[in-house]
């Protein structure tokens, strides 16, 4: 537990045993469940956790009120892994009254069943007073539940911001926030870029002092870079002029054809192994620039799965605003740039590179030659 401000106090719980979060992403550092209590006049508690932590987060809770009684459980995400301490909350503190909108109530029933609770039931704007303090609701909907709302506290000018500006990472991790949060963003909010400009601009009239997210540290410094890297990632411009290479290779030819293109361009560069990487990295790492190279082989007159399974990830995150160009390999029929192209046509405001490379088993003279001229074009 830490104070966030005077009246304000951090109560959650970091899980290091998890090893996949929502079931497929890995988490080698584990994960952090946030929750917070605002001592006023009336106490509120900000979200509960997962229930893999429900013991620790009750401990931590009860030790924070040293005897007082909350209020309030205010509920802004659904998500089990911030509310499903909700029934053993209500078992201990059965005259609490649960805040959220009517959505919030919906889920919470088809989570958890019929369970006793003393409802207030807020609108988008809706302000609830706790003496000193005052919380705003700032709806954000399909950040990235449909339920999802922000608070704001005018006084202490806190944005409690629901999984926004969250990140992997256990908090007894110390690292830099940014590729774990841009990890987390494209793999989980990433497909909801409207919503998260809409809410962007809601925010855009708030005098924020800092970000209390539901997962990773609270946000206290330098709040512009955090939130000009959420206007990137959610308007799908690229972070930086750069290339990613992502290689589905059998032999090691294709992967040849990569890391020789690689190392012909002059700007910055990373190279990942499709059939290897963690793909919620490559992803992440495919948002993060603004040109993409995809090699494969030709397989089954497509191309290996892991790189439809690549493409197929790109698409249900709406990566946008990109040039794509693209490395083929095949022994008598290659046919995997063609494959690779037509997928990449349905997505938005992509442009291709005029030069696509055809290994025809292993790198040659013509291979080279083209190798030279994609590496021209992406420099």
């Amino acid at each position: 537990m830490f104070n966030v401000t005077e009246d304000i106090k951090y109560i959650g719980a970091d899980d290091t045993d998890l090893d996949l979060f929502e079931g497929q992403y890995k988490v080698p550092f584990g994960v952090s469940y946030n929750s917070y209590i605002c001592f006023d006049k009336k106490i509120a508690v900000f979200d509960t956790a997962d229930n893999r932590k429900t013991k620790e987060w009750l401990e931590n809770l009860s030790a924070a009120l040293n005897g007082a009684t909350p209020d309030y459980l205010i509920v802004l995400h659904v998500e089990p892994d911030h509310s499903a301490s909700i029934p053993a909350f209500l078992k201990r503190y059965p005259s609490a009254t649960v805040v959220g909108n009517e959505k919030t109530f919906v889920l919470i029933e088809r989570f958890y069943g019929d369970i006793a609770l003393n409802k207030l039931i807020v609108k988008d704007g809706d302000e609830l007073d706790l003496g000193k303090h005052a919380l705003k609701f700032v709806f954000a909907p399909s950040v990235h539940w449909p339920e999802v709302m922000m608070s704001y506290d005018k006084t202490d000018k806190l944005l409690f911001s629901a999984d926004a500006f969250g990140k992997f990472g256990a908090l007894s991790h110390e690292e830099e926030w940014l590729d774990e949060a841009r990890r987390y963003y494209i793999n989980i909010v990433g497909k909801y870029g409207i919503p998260v400009q809409n809410v962007l601009k809601k925010l855009s009239a708030f005098d924020i002092a800092a970000i209390c997210p539901l997962h990773g540290p609270v946000l206290k410094d330098n709040l512009s870079y955090y939130i000009n890297k959420y206007d990137a990632w959610s308007s799908y411009r690229p972070e930086e002029e750069g290339v990613l290479i992502a290689y589905a290779s059998v032999y090691g030819n294709t992967a040849a054809a990569a890391g020789k293109l690689a190392e012909k361009i002059s700007i910055k560069t990373e190279v990942f192994d499709l059939n290897r990487c963690d793909m919620s990295e490559v992803v992440a790492a495919a948002f993060k620039y603004s040109k993409l190279v995809l090699a494969s082989v030709t397989y089954d007159g497509s191309v290996l799965p892991c790189a439809e399974s690549f493409i197929s990830k790109l698409k249900s995150k709406n990566f946008s605003n990109r040039t794509v160009g693209f490395i083929e390999n095949g022994s008598w029929a290659p046919a995997a740039a063609r494959v690779m192209r037509a997928s990449f046509e349905n997505f938005k405001n992509i442009s291709f590179c005029n030069t696509a490379v055809t290994v025809k088993s292993a790198i040659d003279n013509d291979a080279e030659a083209q190798i030279e001229r994609l590496a021209a074009e992406l420099s």
